[in-house]
């Protein structure tokens, strides 16, 4: 059971490069033996069973501008779309682990199983959350920053541009190092699977062709609205913000960094969004990176993968 803590932990942690979400366009994430897909106006979650079974899990959705219109602004409907595009993807997160914990325990009483898989999953989602914050708040926050600050210390620099430079720079190291990292272990590579399969599945349905398998096998894995790309974004732009906005102090500057990062991530989500929508643009530049580094968080999908991908998406467009 200890080992399949670490799973659902290495996947809650790098969750947010797996999943890719809009509030016009359709958008998804991959999920333990399954895809989570979201369309306007409802999302889906379907998932394969040991057995060959395929379960799906739907239901409608109102976007958070809908709810609260300031959320319609540019920045703030950034911030909106990615809160409730988290909050979608431990909910399908915790589905597919139900799943996964009741082909475990498919001899006991159906009844004594659904009670089992509800409790522990929640506990697991929750606390691997939790820890999974911890963890990228370490990575990728406290450790660039320290280690930048060491460096100023040891050659002696003052301009605040090179010092967030290095620190964006050691950040997206990093990043790329931990991408890579947990690359290597069978279970992520799986997922990076099902995390193609959106893709393809997503490009299909932007080609306007019919969705089925054949049609989806011919394009590419590498998708820009990924968040994937997004947390490349996020990276760069975050040197521009910090360079402006100056703090004195290791623990200001940390502080600044948390709280500031809503305001980065809306940033960066209007420039996702605007480069998918104009794929000539100048902007399409900065998704470059981000497209590259998607060869790493996606693999190339056997066919019953694409199917279930299929499968999601087609659930959440009836909604």
């Amino acid at each position: 059971m200890s080992f399949k803590y670490l799973k659902h932990l290495a996947l809650t942690s790098t969750s947010w490069a797996l999943s890719s979400s809009d509030d016009i366009l359709v958008g998804g994430q991959a999920v333990i033996e399954g895809v989570m897909m979201r369309s306007p106006k409802g999302y889906s979650v379907a998932v394969r069973r040991q057995d060959g079974t395929v379960r799906i899990m739907k239901d409608a959705l109102k976007t958070v501008g809908e709810t609260w219109h300031a959320f319609k602004l540019p920045i703030l409907r950034g911030v909106g779309v990615l809160g409730q595009a988290l909050v979608l993807g431990i909910r399908a997160l915790r589905f597919s682990a139900e799943e996964a914990l009741a082909e475990e325990t498919h001899k006991k009483e159906a009844k004594e199983v659904k009670k089992e898989e509800s409790t522990v999953s929640s506990w697991l989602i929750a606390g691997n959350l939790v820890v999974a914050l911890g963890i990228n708040i370490l990575l990728f926050v406290a450790l660039p920053l320290f280690l930048t600050r060491l460096l100023q210390n040891e050659i002696g620099f003052q301009s605040s541009i090179l010092f967030n430079g290095i620190d964006g720079l050691i950040r997206v190291a990093v990043f790329v190092l931990f991408l890579y990292s947990v690359s290597w272990m069978k279970d992520m590579n799986r997922v990076f699977q099902y995390h193609g399969a959106e893709h393809k599945t997503v490009y299909n349905f932007e080609a306007r062709e019919e969705l089925n398998v054949d049609n989806a096998r011919r394009f590419s894995t590498l998708h820009p609205r990924c968040g994937t790309s997004f947390l490349l974004v996020v990276m760069v732009v975050s040197i521009l913000v910090f360079s402006v906005v100056r703090f004195d102090g290791f623990t200001a500057k940390l502080l600044s960094r948390i709280v500031l990062l809503p305001l980065v991530a809306g940033i960066s989500y209007e420039i996702i969004r605007y480069s998918a929508k104009h794929p000539r643009s100048l902007l399409r530049i900065v998704t470059f990176p981000g497209l590259l580094l998607q060869k790493i968080t996606t693999k190339p999908p056997d066919d019953t993968q694409l199917d279930i991908a299929i499968v999601a998406l087609r659930e959440a467009l009836t909604l």
